[in-house]
């Protein structure tokens, strides 16, 4: 039996790569929480640490509070 976050990785975003620091196969989008797996992650922010399952979440992340 294995943990539900048993295939979750953990990451270190940097400018264009990311490093692997927990091997898992998604990383949770920090504004949907949708899983994303780590093969079509493409969306991320090195200052927050954050990862993002499009565009369209980073977008909204990175827009000011109204």
């Amino acid at each position: 039996m294995t943990e539900p976050d048993a295939e979750f990785a953990t990451l270190h975003f940097a400018d264009g790569e990311f490093a692997v620091l927990k091997r898992g196969r998604f990383v949770a989008c920090a504004v949907s929480g949708k899983a994303i797996p780590l093969e079509i992650l493409r969306y991320w922010s090195a200052v927050r640490q954050e990862a993002y399952a499009g565009p369209g979440e980073a977008l909204q992340r990175m827009a000011p509070a109204r």
